[in-house]
């Protein structure tokens, strides 16, 4: 029994551990979002955060969907404003300077694309009033570790951490 509750013990960790380097990625992205507002590449950026901050023993090789979404102020979804990422194949942006970046994401459903985002402080017409809030959702797979977890029949738990931020106001 005491071997048992060890193990549950180690792997509980290795979940935390996960979880909360996910929230972590998911909070710098919103914030780079947040930032990049409507400039070009704003995507990629987000993605390749994303990318570097899952750390050991968490691996970016785990995140299976990332949602970069139009939000109200309590963090939900408006309507079907999102970019749908999947972790498949890559996707290359280019910025203002003629840089390039490429990413491991393909664009799957594209509703909220960079220059649809508001980053006015009096608004951009239509349903954009003010400054938009973008949502930034990382959905990751987290596989068990130790043996004794996979008796019970699961691979391991699937996750998502949101985050959503005011996007900062180009003057």
């Amino acid at each position: 029994m005491l071997l048992l509750l060890i193990v549950g013990l180690i792997e509980f960790s290795f979940v935390l551990n996960s979880r909360n380097t996910v929230g972590f990625a998911s909070r710098d992205a919103a914030m780079l979002a947040a930032e990049g507002g409507s400039k070009a590449g704003t995507d990629c950026v987000v993605l390749s955060a994303i990318e570097r901050d899952i750390v050991s023993p968490a691996s970016a090789l785990r995140v299976t969907e990332v949602h970069i979404f139009w939000s109200d102020a309590n963090g939900a979804q408006i309507g079907g404003n999102v970019n749908v990422y999947d972790r498949t194949g890559s996707t290359t942006c280019t910025y203002g300077d003629g840089s390039t970046v490429t990413v491991p994401y393909t664009l799957t459903s594209g509703g909220y694309l960079e220059e649809d985002r508001c980053d006015v402080l009096g608004g951009c017409g239509g349903g954009h009033t003010a400054l938009d809030i973008v949502g930034v959702q990382v959905t990751y797979q987290h596989n068990w570790l130790t043996s004794f977890a996979r008796i019970s029949g699961s691979t391991g738990i699937t996750f998502t951490e949101t985050t959503a931020m005011r996007i900062e106001p180009q003057l």
